[in-house]
């Protein structure tokens, strides 16, 4: 991903990431005993944790406007001369009434490591989703961006994410977004008997949604009363949030539309992405991908298809 001190440029490179997202400033951030990092790859039910851990906090919460000031994204930018110190001093003074909240899509090294036993309780919340799932998604998510983002970061929407499906995959999904996937999930993997990672696949949580959330609560140390639950789990609904995506569009990030509206909640369905295009020639690549980054069999096959995660 794109990093600088100072303001940020703005030049996205052929099948590299978007160049509003930047690793820095989670890594300049002072973290706090009590934080919570939920860590997602790029649509593999990052939002839908997002919100699932903002009810658990709340209590069960109908009434915010955005989830990403509820949540915030430390690695976005919100212009291209955006100061990353400045972000981080926004996010180092957030106020100390709740434990914070934040979205990353990265892993160890570039989102920092609290180590359990450390002076520093962090819990990290990790998801992962089926790879030709999270590709399949990732392209639509891209291409519903708004104009006016695209124009405010100087940047073409084809040459980013490829004129078709096909030239996705040959360039930003096979050299940016699968490595990054693989490169997500073996680290986090490698951290998994830790007390304070709890990894979940995505499609446990489709299949069972409450049984997911009440380990999640949990695993963060929420102490939910009885008659809370039916509450939280409604708000933490797929139904309940596609009725309300407003709610998740970043609307509170910048001074500019980042998404159409619909963007964000699409379908969430598991075993659909050839629906999307995802071929068994590009899935044979990307799994091609996957083996040269996650050579581990056993963790190969948990972030296809999910279950439990082995000791």
């Amino acid at each position: 991903m794109t990093a600088s001190t100072q303001e940020v440029g703005h030049d996205a490179a052929p099948g590299g990431p978007p160049p509003w997202l930047n690793d820095e400033i989670q890594q300049k951030m002072a973290w706090r005993d009590g934080d919570i990092v939920i860590a997602v790859p790029p649509k593999s039910g990052t939002t839908w944790t997002m919100n699932i851990v903002h009810q658990l906090r709340s209590g069960g919460d109908d009434s915010f406007a955005d989830i990403y000031a509820e949540v915030p994204w430390p690695e976005i930018l919100p212009r291209p001369d955006s100061v990353v110190d400045d972000i981080v001093a926004e996010f180092d003074a957030m106020p100390n009434d709740r434990r914070r909240a934040f979205k990353s899509h990265a892993a160890p090294p570039a989102l920092p490591y609290q180590p359990a036993g450390a002076v520093l309780d962090v819990r990290y919340m990790v998801v992962v989703r089926n790879p030709d799932e999270a590709l399949a998604s990732f392209r639509p998510f891209l291409m519903s961006h708004s104009d006016a983002w695209f124009d405010l970061w100087g940047v073409d929407r084809t040459a980013l994410a490829g004129p078709d499906f096909a030239a996705y995959v040959a360039g930003l999904g096979s050299h940016a977004l699968a490595p990054m996937v693989f490169g997500f999930a073996a680290a986090w993997w490698a951290l998994r008997n830790e007390p304070n990672v709890l990894l979940v696949h995505y499609s446990d949580l489709k299949r069972e949604p409450e049984p997911t959330i009440r380990r999640m609560a949990g695993f963060l140390g929420f102490d939910v009363a009885d008659e809370t639950w039916p509450k939280i789990l409604e708000h933490a609904s797929f139904p309940w949030m596609k009725a309300h995506e407003d709610k998740f569009e970043l609307r509170s990030v910048s001074d500019v539309q980042i998404l159409d509206p619909g963007a964000m909640i699409r379908k969430g369905q598991l075993g659909a992405s050839a629906e999307d295009g995802v071929t068994p020639q590009f899935s044979e690549t990307i799994a091609t991908i996957g083996r040269t980054i996650l050579a581990d069999p056993v963790a190969f096959d948990w972030v296809y298809n999910g279950g439990a995660v082995a000791p």
